[in-house]
């Protein structure tokens, strides 16, 4: 059975973000709206691990093929994501995916993490959907000062509303690692997806001034003949478990600002 994802899984993927089942609201203000999905009671501080996220994003002066290309150009990614310490393709899959890797700062105390993930897209007329999920690959195993964090699924939906104006959607379920308070999940959901996404349209506002400078006609995402990475066979990969990776403990590192966060 290919790793590769088939039409089942875009179609579960688009159906999962435009649900309204089982989702409760944290975050709606200027058009943008985040919500994290409901989970089981728990018990303690460091309660499930896994969880879910989905932000919708009203963008009235970009286009969905604009926020499309900003996903997908890893050249302009250098010169809007705050986050990123390291981005790169390893190789292709097909035509439609790719595996890489990406690490990120996270705040203090907090180590940061990083993510080899399987990347498949998807664009039609009415919609342009990209997901990625975690996967182990035999030569980008984890680093020792990094925790490697785990995609379940993570993705984009993005349908155009006219010419130049778009429905952004962001949904993400992932396993940081590491034994994280309730605080740090919650600022996730409620304060950093919000500044990221601004982060993205301010990105899609800029970019097609910017990609007219910058090998205009190279889009290899939506042109495979133009892609020059190296072919893999996806058999050689397989999903990543979060199970299979060690936790680290960062729960004293924060427990000071987990006790003001409850004051």
């Amino acid at each position: 059975m290919s790793i590769l994802p088939d039409e089942t899984a875009f179609a579960d993927f688009r159906k999962q973000c435009l649900s309204t089942d089982n989702w409760s609201n944290k975050y709606d203000k200027n058009g943008m709206q985040v919500w994290a999905e409901n989970s089981p009671a728990n018990n303690g501080n460091n309660g499930p691990k896994v969880h879910k996220i989905k932000c919708q994003m009203t963008i009235k002066d970009v286009s969905a093929a604009s926020m499309y290309d900003v996903l997908h150009d890893g050249a302009y990614r250098k010169t809007w994501d705050p986050a990123m310490m390291e981005s790169y393709d390893i190789a292709r899959l097909s035509a439609n995916a790719d595996v890489g890797y990406y690490s990120w700062l996270c705040t203090k105390p907090i180590k940061n993490r990083d993510v080899v993930s399987l990347r498949s897209w998807q664009a039609t007329e009415d919609e342009y959907i990209i997901i990625n999920f975690s996967v182990k690959h035999p030569k980008y195993p984890p680093r020792s000062d990094l925790v490697r964090a785990i995609s379940i699924i993570t993705g984009y939906l993005i349908k155009p509303t006219g010419p130049n104006s778009c429905t952004f959607i962001y949904l993400s379920q992932a396993d940081p690692k590491g034994s994280l308070p309730k605080w740090v999940v919650k600022q996730a959901s409620q304060v950093l997806a919000p500044r990221v996404l601004k982060c993205v349209h301010k990105a899609g506002q800029n970019y097609v001034e910017w990609k007219r400078q910058n090998s205009p006609d190279q889009k290899p995402w939506l042109y495979p003949e133009q892609n020059t990475l190296p072919m893999m066979d996806p058999g050689e990969l397989s999903i990543q478990r979060a199970d299979s990776l060690e936790n680290v403990d960062e729960s004293s590192k924060v427990a000071t600002q987990d006790s003001e966060d409850s004051s």
